[in-house]
């Protein structure tokens, strides 16, 4: 990790940058990708997954027998677990429905406003080098509560052409049946603009590597609409003198093992703790299977040194990060100041690993500083609000003047004349 101590805030743009591949690099591949499947769909689809994932699946869409198939011969203990951390995602997300609002602005003037679900969502769950089940329950779950008349998922295969057990499971416990073998840019490609086999979405969710989010990106400037960039994951970390070190290594390097293009950043008050956590964390690097990724991350990492705690919650904020752990003795204190994150961990004894599974929030969340303008997935990112109105005789006598009014200073006169041609049958 690259330290730094008390940098000035001249060098802050610099540090709350993101080590991502230069636009001009991805853009244009990404862009080919997209271009060939919306010209050849299933057969672009098919050759995109041989040369991406090495794969040629005999179908596209996954049987009932695989899906069943998982069903028989997924780990007990597994699907135990699994159980559990949906039963908590539900619980939250059930919490979160939006409530029919009415109110009479004026007498005679009714308006009222109520969430409807998304007709058609398409979930973009990665499966290259960790097979993310566990992004499934995120993203079906609310899908379900919120009553999406249809919801497919799209996941890479894996060189056999077979998708793994647990997100076949995760994904017949949520009620998703209708699952496709296709990973990449090529799969958003195929939900944004449809294929023969694979339907056209109206809503595109789910995180994935520069590529997906790149593709997601441009599908949007499309007019297809998307939960948000989620892309390379990251982690902030703030720890002062009474923070177990153990913790806060496992915490960086539980981000950090995600892909090398993932960022983890620790704040502290003391560059003995800092130094004290560096270690550990090497430690720690030492015994993970993923330990080669996590390195690579951690190469583009940092660790900076704020005495003052004002210029701490400042930088925090300015990065925005995707998630943010407080592992400080005053963490519940820095929380209340907190104004942009994508999801908040307080104490010592709330990994991030609790939400990425289990706790009950959602983990798809803004990354590359979106945090700063976007939420996480919720129940709002699966409905879309519609306001009514109504307005009586009476109601139109008292509001008509004044949108004559203010239509006719906007030289709107069909606007007017709206109003005035009902005020006239009023009145006659």
């Amino acid at each position: 990790m690259n330290i730094y101590i008390n940098p000035s805030k001249e060098k802050w743009a610099e540090l709350t940058s993101r080590p991502n591949i230069s636009s001009n690099e991805i853009v244009p591949l990404v862009n080919n990708i997209l271009n060939k499947v919306k010209a050849n769909g299933d057969d672009a689809v098919k050759e995109l997954t041989l040369k991406f994932d090495g794969a040629i699946p005999s179908s596209l869409k996954v049987s009932d027998a695989e899906i069943n198939d998982a069903l028989l011969y997924l780990d007990n203990k597994l699907q135990q677990a699994m159980h559990f951390a949906a039963s908590n995602i539900e619980r939250f997300h059930s919490l979160q429905l939006p409530q029919v609002i009415r109110t009479e602005t004026t007498p005679g003037v009714e308006c009222w406003q109520k969430a409807v679900p998304i007709n058609t969502v398409g979930l973009y769950i990665p499966g290259g080098t960790a097979p993310l089940f566990s992004t499934v329950l995120m993203l079906a779950i609310p899908a379900r509560i919120a009553q999406c008349k249809n919801v497919i998922l799209c996941t890479p295969p894996d060189k056999n052409g077979n998708i793994n057990k647990a997100i076949l499971y995760a994904a017949k416990l949520c009620g998703i049946t209708e699952i496709y073998k296709i990973g990449g840019a090529q799969a958003i490609a195929a939900m944004a603009y449809g294929t023969v086999t694979i339907p056209k979405v109206d809503k595109i969710f789910g995180p994935g590597n520069q590529y997906v989010t790149t593709a997601k990106q441009l599908v949007s400037a499309q007019g297809i609409a998307i939960d948000m960039p989620a892309g390379p994951s990251e982690v902030m970390v703030i720890a002062d003198e009474t923070t177990p070190a153990e913790f806060a290594a496992a915490d960086l390097l539980s981000q950090a093992e995600h892909g090398e293009d993932s960022q983890v950043i620790l704040l502290s008050n003391k560059r003995g703790k800092i130094d004290d956590i560096i270690e550990e964390t090497k430690q720690q690097l030492a015994q993970l299977p993923r330990k080669e990724l996590a390195k690579k991350s951690l190469d583009n990492s940092l660790a900076i040194v704020f005495e003052n705690e004002k210029s701490l919650v400042q930088f925090m904020n300015l990065y925005a990060p995707e998630h943010l752990i407080l592992l400080s003795k005053n963490a519940e204190d820095i929380a209340t100041q907190v104004t942009q994150a994508g999801s908040v961990f307080i104490g010592n004894y709330t990994p991030e690993s609790a939400g990425d599974y289990a706790s009950g929030t959602n983990h798809t969340l803004p990354t590359n500083g979106f945090a700063s303008a976007y939420s996480g997935v919720n129940m709002d990112s699966f409905m879309k609000k519609i306001t009514f109105q109504q307005i009586s005789a009476k109601g139109l006598q008292e509001l008509g003047p004044v949108i004559e009014t203010m239509a006719e200073a906007e030289l709107l006169q069909a606007h007017k004349n709206a109003v005035s041609v009902r005020l006239k049958a009023i009145n006659s």
